[in-house]
């Protein structure tokens, strides 16, 4: 007999995962680029009313917003919303932040210009439920907009790493570098957005001398690993654990003895609304 977990208690699962470790420093220390590359591939400007869905501590929202744009960043955690506000305050910017579960959004239909998410809306357990929300809240020839790290890529091989170690996925929920494919990407919006960019690029990282010291960091800060690396720990298998993640940062290094430096591969997706 299948056991199926309530949807607000996998939610609120989501929520603690997610708050714990440090995710601001996780942005600081290596992600900010992506935010900005997903409002440059956007043509976010003054005026626009844009959404940015898991939108974390706002790491697209707040370049959004230094553009001039009317923006919106909801989150599922309202931490990481917290962290949010206070880099806007600090940078003289004016943001709206609403808690939101991305599959279920508390917006009007066609009332945003620009609906966007960088690797956020991939963590949505249910893909198809998410990403008919970022359709519905976009208006009719407006701008949708996906970063997402790809199946292939580090974070894809991360993920693979960390499967063995936690407890089987809820029903229907599938797992998030699959937003980084273009066909299942192309499967969850079907024809409603036709698609104007949809290329695969690359995230330099070169903020540690040794590939395990990115390991480290991931089991130190990063929300999944931290609760994977917790039910390792009840199996007595974390030292398993730590060598498999140690063993992908070993395969994506390309830096030298002295530093290491990775290419973390992910799907920029942006299309306009049918």
């Amino acid at each position: 007999m299948t056991t199926t977990v309530p949807d607000t208690e996998l939610k609120a699962r989501h929520r603690t995962m997610w708050a714990s470790g440090d995710y601001p420093r996780m942005v600081e220390t290596f992600l900010t680029p992506l935010g900005l590359r997903l409002v440059e591939a956007c043509a976010i400007s003054a005026g626009d009313r844009v959404l940015d869905v898991a939108a974390g501590t706002g790491n697209a929202a707040l370049p959004a917003a230094a553009r001039g744009a009317r923006v919106t960043a909801s989150d599922l955690t309202p931490q990481l919303l917290a962290d949010g506000r206070r880099l806007a305050e600090a940078s003289g910017l004016s943001l709206e932040w609403t808690e939101a579960d991305a599959e279920r959004l508390p917006f009007d239909e066609a009332s945003f210009d620009v609906v966007m998410s960088s690797i956020g809306v991939m963590s949505a357990p249910h893909h198809q439920e998410a990403a008919d929300e970022l359709v519905r809240v976009c208006r009719p020839g407006g701008t949708v907009g996906v970063l997402c790290w790809t199946p292939e890529g580090m974070v894809g091989a991360l993920f693979r790493a960390m499967k063995p170690f936690m407890p089987p996925p809820p029903p229907g929920a599938q797992p998030p570098p699959l937003w980084g494919s273009e066909e299942h990407l192309r499967g969850l919006f079907g024809g409603r957005v036709e698609w104007t960019a949809l290329r695969r690029e690359a995230l330099e990282i070169t903020a540690f001398p040794q590939a395990h010291d990115y390991a480290r960091h991931f089991r130190a800060y990063y929300g999944p690993t931290i609760a994977a690396r917790a039910n390792a720990v009840k199996d007595g298998r974390e030292a398993e654990f730590d060598a498999a993640l140690d063993a992908v940062c070993d395969e994506f290094d390309h830096g030298t003895p002295e530093q290491a430096r990775f290419d973390s591969e992910y799907l920029l997706a942006v299309g306009t609304r049918r």
